[in-house]
């Protein structure tokens, strides 16, 4: 094995490493949450009905797992042409696979960023989060590959602020549109990842609308649309299923051993 060759072989490992360092079992698995509707035999009946919350929309609330793949490459089921990128992202997708994604930020335990942190890595790299259903405001709890994190969705009505600091996870309102929650997220710095291994690139201009929708007791799809027009010719949406990681809940999960951004060139990616 030449020595380029090895290099590349380290690096792209550290990063996977980041991504996908074991973290414990959520807390308190063997609890039998009360008011779960069950089959006979004690099983939580996952297609049982929607629950409703107090104000008569679906009730969200719970701890829930995506299913995997897509926070490898978010438009998996898409077909060809259904995700175009402009010139400027195309380079910058093409520098990030020819640097074997050493520029991911997350190596770094900086937050996976909206909407790759609704994703878990893999079967045995679970990381879910979680949803505390208000009227006015709507909590999204994460149990990251890097850090525990929170999203607050506004559903007072107010506006998005008109000149907003850019952050990692943007600023997200919501409302109801019959029985989904629609989320918008915008103001992000740019920084983020849309997915790890194709490396989609986010802009500062970026906007995420997830669309929430409450299938059954323990089955959520999450639609994402994409609309970037500095990374994108047009908006794509992908449809993410999760289900419900029932009787079990979030554990701390802090990036406090990373070890592997000084034997790593950022090289100027972002």
């Amino acid at each position: 094995m030449t020595l380029i060759s090895a290099t590349k072989l380290f690096v792209a490992s550290a990063v996977m490493f980041c991504f996908s360092a074991p973290f414990a079992d959520a807390q308190w698995t063997g609890y039998r949450a009360p008011g779960v509707p069950r089959t006979p035999d004690g099983k939580v009946n996952l297609t049982a009905p929607v629950p409703k919350s107090f104000d008569g929309h679906p009730d969200l609330g719970g701890t829930w797992e995506s299913e995997y793949g897509y926070f490898a490459d978010l438009g998996k089921d898409l077909k060809p042409g259904d995700i175009v990128m402009t010139q400027w992202a195309k380079d910058l997708q093409t520098q990030r696979e020819s640097s074997e994604h050493n520029a991911d930020r997350m190596t770094q335990c900086m937050p996976p960023g909206v909407p790759r942190m609704n994703l878990s890595t893999s079967r045995d790299m679970v990381h879910p989060f979680k949803i505390v259903q208000a009227p006015s405001l709507v909590m999204l709890l994460y149990e990251t590959s890097a850090n525990s994190t929170f999203r607050q969705v506004f559903m007072d009505g107010r506006p998005f602020p008109k000149n907003p600091n850019p952050t990692w996870l943007g600023y997200s309102i919501g409302h109801w549109e019959g029985n989904t929650l629609v989320v918008e997220t915008t103001g992000f710095n740019g920084e983020a990842w849309v997915d790890t291994v194709k490396g989609h690139p986010q802009s500062d201009q970026g906007r995420v609308i997830e669309r929430f929708t409450r299938r059954d007791y323990g089955h959520l799809e999450i639609a994402i649309t994409i609309d970037d027009p500095k990374a994108y010719v047009k908006p794509w949406t992908a449809k993410v299923p999760a289900h419900l990681m029932a009787d079990s809940d979030l554990i701390e999960t802090y990036c406090e051993n990373e070890k592997d951004s000084p034997h790593m060139s950022l090289g100027g990616v972002h």
